[in-house]
């Protein structure tokens, strides 16, 4: 009697840990963006390791184009930049017309590091888009930017620490222009109530969860008039700054 006791209990612990095992592969299928060891896929909703492996693909920037080209984004892959000190970048590209985004950038010559342009195709996707029509009723169709690559240290200092800029893995958002042609800038409707400083504050919190870094009007006055987004390699260990 002894020994069937306890092959029962055998079978109910192996019982519950396969099914503990169906049940997280399951959730796996079902939720690959929440856990760390699914690759990164755009047409996944973000995830609670989005951000983690968008930050991740600076280091192959060949799998960081295959995203793209997947996600049915047109492209064009920039020349490298040769490295001179902490500047430089070799996995540049810039977003054409066409295929999966609609949306604008001005100026048009807008080229980034590809670890953030993934980033600003799923800000645009999952929640600059749905926060429009939440807002608004309305489309963004124009992304105002003050651009990305700048061979230059944090806040423009001769001393201190190199920007992402420096590296093109950052970019400066300062406006957005819906399609009944309302523009909603940073510097002129960050402050105050109603919809326009609403989406902005929203499309703010939304990026944290896909880049590293998220600096505002809320952390200091050089930020007064754009959104600061980049992807800083220490994003990859969940370090994150969203002010």
């Amino acid at each position: 009697m002894r020994a069937l006791k306890q092959t029962v209990w055998v079978l109910l612990v192996f019982a519950l840990i396969a099914g503990g095992a169906l049940l997280l592969l399951m959730w796996t299928r079902s939720r690959p963006q929440d856990v760390p060891w699914t690759p990164l896929d755009l047409s996944q909703p973000i995830g609670a390791f989005t951000g983690r492996k968008l930050a991740g693909l600076g280091s192959d920037d060949g799998q960081c184009r295959a995203l793209l080209t997947r996600a049915g984004v047109r492209y064009e892959k920039l020349a490298p930049v040769p490295r001179r000190g902490e500047c430089g970048y070799a996995n540049g590209v810039r977003f054409t017309s066409g295929g999966a985004r609609t949306i604008a950038f001005s100026p048009a010559s807008l080229g980034t590091a590809c670890p953030v342009a993934v980033g600003l195709a799923l800000w645009e996707w999952n929640i600059v888009q749905p926060e429009a029509q939440k807002h608004f009723g309305s489309r963004v169709v124009r992304i105002e930017h003050f651009g990305s690559y700048s061979c230059r240290r944090m806040y423009g200092r001769t001393t201190g620490d190199w920007s992402e800029h420096a590296k093109a893995n950052a970019v400066d958002i300062a406006a957005f222009v819906l399609a009944d042609g309302r523009r909603v800038s940073v510097l002129g409707d960050w402050k105050g109530e109603g919809d326009k400083p609403a989406f902005l504050r929203a499309v703010r919190d939304g990026a944290c969860r896909l880049f590293a870094t998220v600096l505002s009007p809320d952390y200091n006055a050089a930020h007064r008039d754009h959104l600061h987004l980049d992807q800083a390699a220490r994003g990859e260990m969940g370090w994150r700054a969203c002010r």
